[in-house]
């Protein structure tokens, strides 16, 4: 064999090993379904997690970890949307397609539904906590509350009763330690409203945060089960203890 045909057989055998490792040859959705991804996902998979293969902080680094944010938002999006139409019914593949992300993008963020439910609730506790801090400068300790509770009934309501079905009663010791964080940070916000409220004599002493919240969160489910009785979540949180107005607020 001459020098020159040697080489010839090396460059050949150096390119089918190429081939053989190039992503082309893998499936393109990482479940072994040639379905079609986002752009994001199909680069995140050629070049393996983020960042590897280039420097830190790589242009290329910044796109993925954009795109990987985008798909989560935009699941997110979608699973509000969904949950809102049909409730605990929802389908994750079908949240999926919504989203325009392939089933593998959706379980890399959300493994199961509750999962993706928590991360929705948990946006929305850090939206009424931040709310309740806003109503601690509230002039009137007993309408702050009041008003803090309407609002974390109305958030309860939402999804066809899913979320105050995960936030009526305080989760196991063995719970979601997401979902966990949700309660801890709900009831930490309300008990600050109601020990100012007391503290004012606007409320009652003996009335606990716990009980308000798990009692406010079962109105929230109850009206969503009615949904043309437009007034009944205020009738209802109307015959709450703390939510009615107290003498003295009557007189001023």
């Amino acid at each position: 064999m001459t020098i020159e045909s040697a080489g010839a057989r090396r460059r050949q055998v150096d390119q089918t090993a190429s081939d053989a490792r190039s992503p082309a040859a893998a499936p393109v959705d990482g479940l072994g379904s040639s379905a079609a991804r986002p752009v994001g996902d199909a680069a995140s998979s050629a070049a393996g997690p983020v960042g590897a293969g280039s420097p830190v902080g790589a242009p290329g680094g910044r796109r993925m970890r954009a795109d990987a944010r985008d798909n989560r938002e935009r699941v997110l999006r979608a699973a509000r949307a969904a949950f809102a139409e049909h409730g605990a019914q929802a389908s994750l593949n079908k949240i999926a397609q919504s989203a325009g992300v392939g089933p593998g993008t959706l379980y890399r963020h959300f493994p199961t539904l509750g999962a993706l439910l928590v991360a929705i609730v948990g946006d929305d506790v850090a939206a009424l906590c931040e709310r309740g801090r806003d109503l601690l400068g509230h002039p009137s300790p007993a309408e702050a509350l009041r008003t803090w509770l309407r609002a974390v009934a109305e958030h309860a309501t939402a999804m066809r009763g899913l979320v105050a079905a995960r936030m009526a009663v305080p989760p196991a010791p063995d719970a979601d330690a997401a979902l966990a964080a949700c309660h801890e940070r709900i009831r930490a916000t309300g008990s600050d409203l109601l020990e100012r409220a007391q503290r004012d004599g606007g409320v009652p002493g003996d009335i606990e945060i716990a009980d308000l919240l798990t009692l406010v969160n079962a109105i929230a489910w109850v009206s969503e089960q009615a949904p043309r009785d437009e007034y009944l979540l205020d009738r209802l949180l109307a015959l709450v203890r703390g939510m009615d107005r107290s003498p003295r607020e009557e007189k001023a």
